[in-house]
């Protein structure tokens, strides 16, 4: 029986209803997180990370690791996305960075003879947000001494197939399949290709060599690409107006238009065949595998990357509409060779495609500063379902090496050192052959938990404009720490 009966708590009437799966809108749901987080179905998110960190902590341990942590606080290195900067009171005018990676700081702990590191680090991009991105993330980071892309690669597709196993009891068959970055271009028009369905990208240049067609014979007169894909079967389900909105949603991507030739059993429409010879037509019909019911789409561009871009998010966008996703199982697969620069219109320069520690492939060592554009890295990326989960490299560990790359991405030897002369300083000492890899936490819970955003699986995320709406970060602060700081807030043009 009750004794007594004594209330430890009193609650005004929530905001929402807090139930399971109950329909409420983001922003308000994230405003009072701490009430969203009651959730069973919310709960169930962020122990299910709990679990896949404990699992990663278990099997690295396991395997020889060391967990070392890295600072926080370090020197800025501006090369890729922006930093967040810290100011520092006792230097003034001078300020820390939050680490985009511990990439630096594990690369010396191989120099100081760690063999194995790993850690669940930090790390914050000062960058656009988007559904599998946010400004501080969290990364499953590891280093390995005297090891190889092949020694990396088995020890982190060990990982992914032990955390499947004691998570979901999914039995991950290993090797993975690989494809190099070149392949995985061609065929799908990403680096991150889907390989849950086809639609693959076809070639169509040599269906319309020669053509007269002005769009399709400038591209390829102009050293550019004419691809299609064909989405077979759904002519019926594609009305010409949606043909014209899916122009319309390829032009961010850099394209100019999407071509259409749509084959229905009542009849045949195309914005193009009226301007090719019967052979062309019958050309592209035919690499296109093109049978009655197809819907057949091409992008022409002078600049490749565009036609890959554009038809590479298509292909996704239609499988997606169209449910041609099989989601029975996941798809894993690796990515490897990628190039080791890639070409900066906004900055007309080379860049480096991962970062400048990146190791070139030897047999490439001789393009370095006369054809960067044609060297390849020790680079490899796990892929999970068209998405990136994981991705690291072997790193150069030769001095002069590291100055070469330097010099070709740019840098005069006093920017080097500059930036990085502790790292370059340090390799005087003996750096031994090393590598690494670090797995995305967020994306991966994310995608194997099947929620549709990153921040489902943050017990405190950011929203796209990079604030927190339950306490209002970032903020205003009292002016008496600004001078403390030395820091003059510049007033803020109006927006409109």
């Amino acid at each position: 029986e009750v004794t007594e009966l004594r209330i430890l708590a009193k609650s005004e009437t929530p905001p929402f209803e807090i139930a399971e799966n109950s329909k409420v809108k983001e922003d308000l749901r994230l405003k009072y997180r701490y009430l969203d987080l009651r959730r069973p179905d919310v709960q169930d998110k962020i122990v299910g990370r709990h679990r896949i960190v404990k699992i990663a902590r278990d099997y690295f341990d396991e395997n020889g690791f060391l967990e070392i942590e890295t600072p926080n606080l370090i020197k800025s290195t501006p090369e890729g996305a922006r930093d967040y900067l810290v100011p520092s009171r006792v230097f003034p005018g001078r300020f820390f960075a939050l680490p985009q990676s511990p990439q630096l700081y594990k690369q010396l702990l191989m120099l100081a003879g760690f063999d194995r590191y790993m850690q669940v680090a930090r790390c914050f991009r000062d960058e656009d947000l988007r559904a599998d991105r946010q400004p501080e993330f969290t990364q499953i980071d590891l280093e390995m001494s005297f090891v190889d892309a092949e020694d990396v690669m088995a020890v982190g597709e060990g990982f992914i197939r032990e955390v499947y196993q004691k998570l979901l009891q999914i039995d991950i068959p290993t090797p993975l399949r690989r494809m190099t970055w070149d392949e995985a271009m061609e065929r799908f028009g990403s680096d991150k290709p889907d390989l849950r369905f086809g639609m693959e990208l076809t070639d169509l240049s040599d269906a319309l060599r020669g053509t007269k067609f002005r769009v399709f014979a400038g591209a390829l007169a102009a050293g550019g690409s004419v691809r299609g894909i064909n989405l077979k079967g759904k002519a019926d389900g594609l009305s010409r107006k949606e043909i014209d909105r899916l122009a319309e949603w390829v032009r961010p991507y850099g394209a100019k238009g999407l071509a259409f030739t749509r084959l229905t059993a009542g009849g045949e429409s195309s914005s193009y065949e009226k301007f090719l010879t019967q052979e062309e037509t019958a050309a592209v019909r035919s690499a296109l595998g093109a049978e009655t019911g197809d819907v057949l789409l091409i992008v022409a561009d002078e600049k490749p990357p565009v036609v890959f871009a554009s038809l590479g998010a298509l292909r996704c966008e239609l499988a997606q509409r169209f449910g041609l996703i099989d989601k029975s199982r996941p798809c894993l697969l690796w990515i490897t060779d990628f190039p080791l620069f890639e070409f900066s219109e906004e900055e007309n320069r080379y860049v480096a495609m991962h970062h400048p520690f990146t190791c070139p492939r030897e047999d490439d060592l001789d393009k370095l500063e006369s054809d960067p554009g044609h060297v390849h890295a020790k680079a490899y990326d796990m892929v999970l379902n068209g998405n990136e989960v994981g991705g690291g490299s072997i790193r150069i560990n030769d001095p002069e090496l590291q100055r070469r790359m330097f010099r070709a991405l740019g840098f005069t030897p006093e920017q080097a050192q500059e930036r990085f002369g502790f790292l370059i300083d340090a390799f005087r000492y003996g750096a031994p052959p090393h590598g690494g890899m670090a797995f995305g936490l967020d994306r991966l819970v994310m995608l194997m938990l099947g929620c549709d955003s990153i921040r489902d699986v943050i017990a405190f995320p950011k929203v796209a404009n990079s604030s927190e709406l339950m306490s209002n970060a970032p903020s205003a602060v009292d002016e008496k720490q600004l001078t403390e700081l030395g820091i003059a807030v510049l007033p803020q043009p109006a927006k409109d």
